[in-house]
């Protein structure tokens, strides 16, 4: 079909302003509309609607790759059944997203294996497409990144790129002792975090044994008391998934 001298000016228009779904559907839609007799304004929302959804899509896919989840996890794929402890209807009113607006924390206990970096992930995921900044950290990889920055000096740019995000995720507090300095800078983000944004943290520890991460008592109780107002606490009590499933594989191998 030959563009006319209009769509070839209006398509140019587009690219200019740079608004590449209404570039590419701006036709598509001109003959719908006036196939179904809509007025000038339908037709123009026919097209700023396409255009935002596109745009929102896009503007959520780069939330999620910033985010830099371990792996994509959703509620789901979430086996409740399995790990009967957990607070279904909690969990799934997290989802919503309103602990957020709060600057509410959340804290997910349990031995690994249990869920606890699957449900942290799929509410960070959540979020991400609810329009949110987020970050997933290892806390040891957090820990090497601070230290790291400090040592060249872009400790105060890290710092202020991570008080932009909506959710810090601290993923697997507990598995390796921080050294005093780890420990230290790991506390200023809990505090500078302190009802300014929210915190999802997962740990293997029950609170009385954190102090063997964070080691001096009065900075893990500084810490705890920071991330246990106004908080939520999940117990993930079942059996860890990677145990009972390397045991189905052994059972079902044997068996062939």
């Amino acid at each position: 079909m030959t563009e006319t001298k209009s769509t070839v000016l209006v398509k140019h228009h587009l690219k200019q302003l740079k608004l590449p779904n209404m570039h590419s559907e701006c036709e598509k839609i001109a003959a719908r509309s006036a196939q179904e007799n809509l007025d000038y304004l339908a037709f123009l929302l026919s097209l700023c609607e396409l255009e935002l959804v596109d745009r929102e899509r896009r503007a959520a896919e780069r939330r999620l790759k910033a985010a830099s989840f371990p792996a994509h996890k959703t509620l789901d794929e979430f086996d409740f059944g399995a790990q009967p402890s957990v607070n279904k209807p909690l969990v799934l009113e997290l989802v919503k997203g309103e602990y957020l607006q709060k600057r509410e924390n959340l804290i997910l206990v349990g031995a690994s294996g249990t869920g606890k970096t699957h449900l942290a992930t799929a509410l960070g995921m959540a979020a991400c497409l609810a329009g949110q900044k987020v970050r997933f950290f290892r806390v040891t990889e957090l820990i090497t990144t601070l230290i790291e920055a400090r040592d060249e000096k872009s400790l105060l740019r890290l710092r202020s790129q991570l008080a932009k995000q909506h959710l810090l995720i601290l993923d697997e507090l507990g598995y390796v002792p921080a050294s005093k300095v780890g420990a230290e800078l790991l506390f200023d983000i809990i505090a500078t975090a302190y009802e300014r944004q929210s915190l999802i943290v997962t740990t293997n520890l029950p609170f009385e044994s954190w102090t063997e991460v964070l080691g001096s008592e009065r900075l893990t109780g500084a810490a705890l008391d920071r991330l246990t107002h106004r908080c939520q606490i999940i117990e993930t009590t079942g059996e860890s998934y990677r145990l009972k499933d390397a045991q189905q594989r052994r059972r079902k191998k044997s068996q062939e």
